[in-house]
């Protein structure tokens, strides 16, 4: 898969589908505001077993780059250990990015009620407040972290153009396991392609992606 089989200037793209994206953030509000109500219990019991698991705060806390390359705090339960990404260097090779992959299968710093809540990918729902605000969408590129967003060539920052999303294609596509130039090909993929419709598809295609529990440590 090449980036350069997609066209390059998507801002085209974007602006001839403005009623796409009104529809897309007025059902990201709604259907925020009902997940929030449903699994209010959900979150008051993940709290409590993070917290009996392992030292340290229930929610991770984590500055991401959004639409428009704006940073804002994204919100996850903890799964790893406190202070892990003190723990870690990510050993990011700038002229090698595209073979990036970001997790890993043998990492020690995750936590036992974290091991759980990955393959599960309950951890990441504490982000229906980030879009309920506004900051991230139900669906669309997921957040990158500042340190890799600032390598981005030109073509990888298009991801940038749309709001970033809980769950997206390339999280259908392989989740945590695939490579960053991949997952940039996905996310410029979705850009081009979106429609409400394809954003209806990609959430049925996550639930039975993590019934698979494939791709996610």
């Amino acid at each position: 898969m090449q980036i350069e089989s997609i066209k390059i200037d998507l801002e085209k793209d974007i602006k001839s589908k403005k009623l796409h994206f009104f529809v897309k953030r007025l059902s990201d509000i709604i259907l925020s505001a009902i997940g929030i109500i449903i699994l209010s219990p959900v979150f008051i019991i993940l709290a409590i077993w993070i917290k009996m698991d392992s030292k340290g705060p229930s929610v991770f806390k984590q500055v991401r780059v959004g639409k428009d390359g704006k940073d804002f705090t994204i919100y996850k339960f903890r799964t790893m250990v406190v202070n892990a990404e003190k723990k870690r260097e990510l050993n990011i090779e700038p002229g090698n990015l595209e073979n990036f992959v970001f997790q890993s299968k043998s990492d020690n710093r995750i936590t036992k009620s974290g091991a759980f809540l990955r393959k599960t990918s309950l951890d990441e729902i504490p982000q229906l407040f980030n879009v309920f605000i506004g900051n991230m969408s139900l669906v669309g590129p997921r957040p990158e972290i500042p340190d890799v967003v600032k390598l981005y060539p030109d073509e990888y920052r298009q991801r940038l153009l749309v709001p970033q999303g809980i769950t997206g294609l390339a999280q259908i596509s392989g989740r945590g396991e695939i490579e960053l130039g991949k997952t940039i090909f996905y996310d410029l993929t979705y850009i081009k392609r979106f429609s409400v419709w394809t954003d209806i598809k990609i959430l049925f295609g996550t639930v039975f992606s993590v019934f698979k529990k494939e791709g996610a440590f």
